[in-house]
């Protein structure tokens, strides 16, 4: 593809409004939100979402999550329900997606949904993604700002490292407060949970009052976030390292001797937040191994399991 320099604008108003702009002229903008920076592309256009792909390098069969200023907004593109209802009365706007059945004449781009017959949408609680939304006036397609199957960005750097000169612009709000893709919960049928994230399973099963269905990594591709190599650093990932190898960078988690601490305290939600700019940051040393502490397999490190599992898989 043609490189083009890649602008960096700061999220006031001039700069909202021309990163607005762009969007409308089918221009790659990315984005904070409060998980991760979402590369953003009109979602009505053909030709800016197929340049997601392109940017990313992602498979075609990996659908969009779909980002919206407002509730109103949402339901005029998708199949609306009481479970929805409930569920973003709780914690939308969020680091909550839903995949719901879209509804024939939403005008979504067919690229955004790989062919399904559901779309994937979320309110985000950032402020300047709130901000950009509403001053282009429509729905924006926006996966994780990277290269495809790597780490995910959580800082405008992070961005320009893999996407410089692939797109036109990146709004730079900082970090991202959550650093941990979006919860996917699929209501099209019964209550499923695609993918962990910052909303946990159990805070889910309790806001609906019933049980949550979990996807199996055999099923089909439902939704962003699920193939088996995801969230990769150019090192190999060793898992619950009990202690550590010579050479290795070592990402701990507790009380241990390491190069990066998740969280010293085992915090999880901090944990999260740190995992990928911490991820970013010992794969720049060059180390050709990154070894991780065990993390608990309870509430947040559900979702931050996943991720790791995702970027220790064979490539």
């Amino acid at each position: 593809m043609t490189e083009t320099p890649t602008l960096t604008l700061k999220p006031d108003a001039d700069s909202l409004r021309e990163a607005a702009a762009l969007l409308h002229n089918g221009a790659l903008v990315a984005f904070p939100t409060e998980t991760v920076y979402g590369l953003g592309a009109n979602a009505r256009d053909d030709h800016a979402v197929a340049r997601i792909y392109e940017a990313k390098g992602r498979p075609s069969f990996n659908p969009l999550i779909v980002h919206f200023a407002d509730l109103d907004a949402v339901r005029a593109v998708v199949d609306w329900n009481a479970a929805a209802e409930s569920i973003a009365a709780a914690y939308w706007p969020g680091p909550l997606t839903l995949v719901l059945p879209l509804k024939p004449d939403s005008g979504i781009s067919k690229l955004v949904t790989a062919g399904l017959d559901t779309l994937a949408v979320r309110m985000p609680a950032s402020p300047v993604a709130r901000d950009l939304l509403r001053a282009f006036g429509g729905p924006v397609a926006a996966p994780s700002a990277n290269r495809s199957g790597q780490i995910s960005p959580t800082r405008a750097e992070h961005v320009l490292n893999g996407l410089s000169g692939r797109i036109e612009a990146v709004l730079d709000g900082g970090p991202c407060s959550v650093g941990l893709e979006s919860t996917i919960l699929g209501l099209a049928g019964k209550p499923t949970l695609l993918r962990p994230g910052g909303i946990t399973l159990e805070e889910i099963a309790e806001t609906l009052g019933t049980r949550i269905a979990e996807r199996k990594d055999t099923e089909a591709i439902s939704a962003p976030g699920q193939t088996r190599s995801h969230y990769a650093p150019r090192a190999r990932v060793r898992l619950n390292a009990a202690d550590w190898l010579p050479g290795e960078a070592r990402l701990g988690f507790g009380d241990v001797d390491c190069d990066l601490n998740l969280s010293p305290d085992e915090t999880l939600r901090d944990a999260a937040a740190n995992l990928f700019e911490y991820l970013h940051r010992l794969d720049a040393t060059g180390a050709q191994t990154i070894a991780i502490s065990p993390i608990p397999h309870v509430g947040l490190g559900i979702a931050i399991n996943d991720r790791l599992s995702r970027a220790a898989a064979e490539r």
